[in-house]
């Protein structure tokens, strides 16, 4: 979904996946399961044009995607309502203790 746009953009055929970065959110207790997932990625066409944008339900690979995932126990991310955009914007925090 590219930015400001309310529904998703279908690329149909080959594509490759030139970059993907963002945070996966994991449900904590009592939290139903529910986390919070925001991924960025930027894909080439089979024709070479790019397209960059935010990545949507359904989004499948044909073949294989290469993902490193890195774990960051000294910190905390989270979630917090801004008021000057209106989004939940992430915020990261050095954890306690």
């Amino acid at each position: 979904r590219f930015a400001g746009a309310d529904e998703p953009l279908c690329i149909c055929g080959d594509s490759e996946i030139l970059s993907l970065s963002g945070t996966l959110g994991v449900g904590a207790a009592g939290d139903a399961g529910r986390g919070h997932s925001h991924l960025h990625m930027a894909v080439s066409a089979a024709t070479g044009e790019v397209f960059g944008g935010h990545v949507a339900p359904g989004c499948r690979v044909r073949t294989t995607a290469e993902v490193l995932l890195a774990l960051l126990p000294e910190w905390t991310f989270t979630r917090e309502a801004d008021a000057a955009t209106g989004f939940a914007e992430l915020v990261v925090k050095a954890r306690e203790g």
